[in-house]
């Protein structure tokens, strides 16, 4: 990545902030499809992503991974679980956005890194360095606190971070690329979401016809706001080093947390600020965790330059697999709200 020149890695920066620039911003479009519900948003963003996507896809030429996902059964299934447990996110989103919740549904991102990681300890059986393990602890300390603030376990910040972290999991085991999976996942989702848009519309309850052409159109670019990020995030994925955008990814909740406070006016009580406040504390320490690892496996990487040839395979390999668990977050490619 040190090869790439100045230009491209400026422009990789570019669009990093534009992709999660736009994510963080999304809170602000969600409303404005009002007076559409929750669910009737849900099924356009469903139809109208793939719309979108395929389009996209169709201008790239990239369709081979179709048919290659198709004659993989399990990839396949992954596929399917990937895009149920997504559109439980999506859903339980817009509606936290449009009932009033911005705040909460922000913890929800903010958590994702620390439910992650438990996670991969749960389920993976991977091991924790020590300060991991405190940054853990602290992001559990804050969801006890928060209760206290809201008088109920954050339920939707936790229900956020549960399915996004479980639905990156899934995402890491099927290894198809941001825009082709979302095209696949969409695909799945298509025929469920057209039939209850029509069953909506029979019943006299949709409000894409009834309306006006605005209020169509705005339900119809919820596909737009879908794809966009995701293309800027591949346009900066090839141009800047995974750990810069790892830390672009922050800016997400961050930007969604201001809107909930300077824009929509959501109460932040002392309680509510105390957690969020041992809730970043906690992402510092992973964050402070995880570069240091970096480093350390970047200076074992090039002390193996100079020694005998088996003992620098040996020793490439540990160091990459300990540079691969500085991943401790998400992969940022799974980040859209």
């Amino acid at each position: 990545m040190t090869g790439k020149p100045r230009g491209e890695r400026h422009i990789g920066l570019l669009n990093g902030f534009a992709a999660y620039g736009m994510w963080g911003l999304v809170p602000l479009f969600w409303p404005l499809l009002k007076p559409a519900g929750a669910v009737e948003i849900l099924a356009h963003r469903m139809v109208w992503s793939l719309v979108f996507v395929g389009a996209a896809l169709l201008v790239l030429r990239r369709w081979a991974w179709a048919g290659e996902l198709l004659r993989q059964p399990r990839k396949l299934a992954l596929i399917t679980v990937a895009a149920a447990v997504i559109t439980v996110n999506w859903g339980l989103y817009i509606w936290a956005v449009n009932s009033g919740h911005v705040v909460e549904a922000s913890l929800g991102y903010f958590i994702n890194p620390l439910v992650t990681i438990a996670m991969g300890v749960l389920l993976l059986k991977e091991r924790l360095r020590p300060v991991q393990w405190a940054a853990v602890g602290t992001g559990c300390a804050a969801v006890v606190v928060l209760t206290i603030g809201y008088g109920r376990p954050p339920w939707i910040s936790l229900c956020l971070a549960f399915s996004f972290a479980t639905y990156g999991l899934v995402k890491k085991k099927v290894g198809l690329g941001g825009i082709e999976s979302l095209a696949a996942e969409t695909a799945i989702q298509f025929l469920p979401a057209l039939a209850f848009l029509v069953w909506l519309s029979a019943r006299g309850g949709s409000t894409f016809t009834g309306e006006g052409a605005g209020h169509a159109a705005l339900l119809a670019s919820a596909g737009i706001v879908t794809a966009l990020p995701l293309v800027c995030f591949g346009a900066a994925a090839i141009r800047v080093p995974l750990s810069t955008i790892g830390l672009l990814q922050y800016s997400t909740p961050v930007l969604q947390f201001l809107l909930g406070i300077f824009y929509f006016h959501e109460e932040m009580p002392p309680e509510r600020w105390a957690g969020f406040a041992l809730v970043w504390l906690a992402l510092t320490l992973l964050t402070w965790d995880a570069l240091r690892a970096a480093r350390r496996a970047s200076r074992t990487l090039t002390s193996e330059i100079n020694v005998p040839s088996t003992t620098r395979a040996t020793g490439t390999v540990s160091a990459a697999r300990n540079a691969e668990s500085v991943a401790s977050g998400p992969d940022p490619v799974d980040a859209r709200p």
